[in-house]
């Protein structure tokens, strides 16, 4: 097992390294950028980003530096009239003035040490920015996480006991429509119920804390945080379990047809020992083994809607304005980080399948 988990950690090497190519490539080719960001901020074409240049100070710096010729007209927007000095030093300070091969090497050196510099235009440090938003997205994650497999699980064992039921039958057409039913518009009828949009004014409808939150007591400062989080938690919630549901019903029926199971009931077992006693470790085997994949995907996906709407600033959100600002540090970093929990939580799933069942042996193989 050992000589396999050393393979595939090895292998995860030149996966990043064709994830960040691949990202770096098409980037050169999208349109737009920073400086062309900058350009047209201090123009007043675009209040999207929030830059370092922004303000009346960048517009005075603009026309302090216009002249009537320019060089860099024909390779950016809003060039036009300004000194290619001014230009020049845009593409310095933002690291345009290497060519792409070298800068995508010294990418890839920084990010071997997860040196991912500082933000464009939020002039802080990448990393910092993450650990600022990450404690929203573990919040979400963690919650939904724990209530979907806390519903999923009971509510399959019990389709599997009741299978053709009528029991089975409408649960799963609930649990259908729910999934079928995107989070975001779940998120908008609990704030239309919930949060003062036409009914009850029960919960609050922004953040994660409210605004007095470090002058409460310990406990209060639990209630306020599990006050805040009800509405986005349950509207990503309602749409995450169908999926668990319905893995653990079928897992539960293929066993209970199994042989064993019917020699067990043969015995004289009571019902509740088959299930739980016999059937319920082979049957949660896959379930178990995926919820490391669950875990860490419940952080990262499906958030930005509902972050946006309960104006929650996770690393959904983050990474979304970062992709609209052209704020190519963060959106990199992100990918970077994204990309290495997600082979190293396959590699943990695997492992987890091993250890749950012993009889499976991944060095008999091929990675």
């Amino acid at each position: 097992m050992l000589f396999y988990v050393a393979r595939r950690i090895l292998l995860m090497i030149p996966t990043l390294f064709g994830i960040l190519a691949l990202s770096f490539a098409i980037v050169q080719f999208a349109p737009g950028g920073p400086v062309e960001r900058v350009l047209a901020q201090m123009q007043g074409q675009d209040s999207g980003a929030t830059s370092r240049f922004g303000g009346g100070g960048g517009s005075a710096l603009a026309n302090a530096q216009a002249s009537a010729a320019s060089q860099f007209s024909g390779k950016y927007r809003g060039a036009q009239g300004l000194d290619p000095k001014f230009i020049a030093e845009l593409e310095k300070q933002f690291g345009f003035d290497k060519p792409p091969l070298e800068r995508f090497w010294l990418m890839i050196r920084h990010y071997a040490v997860f040196d991912f510099g500082r933000s464009y235009f939020r002039d802080a440090p990448v990393l910092s920015l993450i650990k600022e938003k990450l404690p929203v997205s573990m919040s979400l994650g963690l919650w939904m996480t724990f209530l979907s497999y806390a519903i999923s699980i009971p509510l399959g064992i019990a389709k599997a006991r009741r299978e053709g039921e009528p029991f089975d039958t409408w649960t799963s057409a609930v649990i259908i429509v729910s999934y079928a039913i995107p989070s975001f518009l779940f998120a908008i009828l609990l704030i239309v119920l919930f949060a003062g949009g036409s009914f009850w004014q029960v919960f609050p409808l922004r953040g994660l804390t409210s605004d007095d939150f470090d002058q409460l007591t310990l406990l209060g400062k639990v209630k306020d945080y599990l006050w805040h989080i009800v509405l986005p938690v349950s509207a990503l919630t309602l749409g995450a379990f169908a999926t668990t549901t319905f893995l653990t019903r079928n897992a539960f029926i293929d066993e209970i047809r199994k042989q064993y199971v019917v020699t067990a009931r043969m015995k004289g077992l009571a019902e509740r020992s088959v299930l739980y006693g016999h059937v319920f470790r082979n049957a949660m085997l896959i379930v178990i083994a995926g919820f490391p994949g669950a875990f860490i995907s419940a952080f990262f996906t499906g958030a930005l809607l509902i972050e946006t709407i309960f104006s929650l600033d996770g690393l959904g959100l983050l990474s979304f304005e970062s992709t609209l600002n052209r704020d190519y540090p963060v959106v990199f970093a992100n990918l970077y980080i994204f990309a290495l929990l997600g082979l190293a939580i396959n590699l943990i799933s695997d492992l987890t399948y091993a250890w749950i069942d012993p009889r499976i042996d991944f060095e008999t193989r091929e990675v």
